[in-house]
């Protein structure tokens, strides 16, 4: 993880310290919204990372769906050997 998603990722860190065990597990999609944000900073860096997550968060309403739902691969092509 890079500098700046480490940044980005203190105030996630600080709410999975905190608030999240006053506010239980009532997560719609496995992993949890905060799992899947510190995840996709981890594989895809700040700026992809903090997008992916962002849209995981916007699709987490009472209307939208639920289940597995893991952080896409990194879709960097891997040179020929």
């Amino acid at each position: 993880m890079g500098p700046i998603a480490f940044v980005i990722s203190l105030p996630i860190r600080a709410y999975r310290t905190v608030f999240s065990p006053w506010v239980g597990f009532n997560c719609r999609y496995q992993p949890t919204c905060s799992a899947y944000a510190m995840e996709a900073l981890e594989k895809h860096g700040a700026f992809k990372g903090s997008y992916l997550a962002a849209r995981r968060i916007g699709r987490c309403h009472p209307f939208g769906k639920s289940g597995y739902d893991p952080v896409p691969d990194n879709d960097k092509k891997q040179p020929p050997c």
